[in-house]
């Protein structure tokens, strides 16, 4: 089983991964999916990962690379463990999703659908989602995590970020995700308690680790 936090840059997803890894013992945090497939990455990138992810690579080959990551990462999980995953397979799709709806100039609608049809024959681990959203606008959503970034984004970034939030807030419709987290105007600990109370529905109180009691 795994359960996986998503959500755009800068929603906090990396801090309330750390807290939930230090609050239950029997977690296995799992990290991102390119830390699993680093060579097949280094392969097709090099040290230009933004040139071949918005101009070299096809929807067909950022998807396949992104689910064969997610493949290796899922199989990493030791036994009698739960995975905390960095973007689960939703995410994932939804990110080669915005990514095509830049490249092809088409809307995050048709993008997704394009990039679900070709995710189609995968099968997915035990996946229990979780999408942490600034704002359930998705105007008002880029514009938090853009003025939280510190500095202005550039080039195919500000147009990707845009359509990522676009494909998101589609997916929440199509009932994509377990449980999603509107964080607008809450704090870290409100936030925290709410990812809390869905993982506690797989996660019992005896696998809390000893110094979160």
């Amino acid at each position: 089983m795994f359960i996986s936090l998503n959500g755009p840059d800068n929603v906090g997803k990396t801090t309330h991964l750390r807290r939930l890894a230090a609050r239950f013992s029997n977690i296995q945090l799992l990290g991102s999916v390119h830390e699993h497939n680093a060579a097949a990455w280094e392969r097709v990138a090099g040290e230009d990962y933004a040139a071949w992810w918005f101009e070299r690579s096809t929807t067909a080959e950022l998807t396949g690379l992104l689910l064969d990551s997610y493949d290796k990462r899922s199989a990493a999980l030791e036994p009698g463990r739960f995975g905390l995953l960095d973007r689960g397979m939703p995410m994932l799709i939804a990110v080669s999703a915005a990514t095509a709806s830049v490249k092809e100039a088409s809307s995050p609608a048709e993008a997704l659908g394009a990039v679900e049809r070709i995710a189609d024959s995968r099968t997915p681990a035990r996946e229990m989602s979780v999408l942490l959203l600034p704002s359930l606008d998705a105007d008002r959503s880029y514009a938090i995590t853009s003025a939280r970034e510190g500095r202005p984004w550039t080039g195919f970034y500000p147009a990707y970020q845009r359509a990522l939030h676009g494909v998101l807030l589609h997916q929440v419709e199509q009932g994509a995700y377990a449980e999603v987290v509107d964080c607008e105007g809450k704090s870290i600990e409100q936030v925290q308690a709410e990812v809390l109370s869905v993982a506690g529905s797989v996660l019992s109180p005896s696998t809390y680790a000893e110094d979160s009691r």
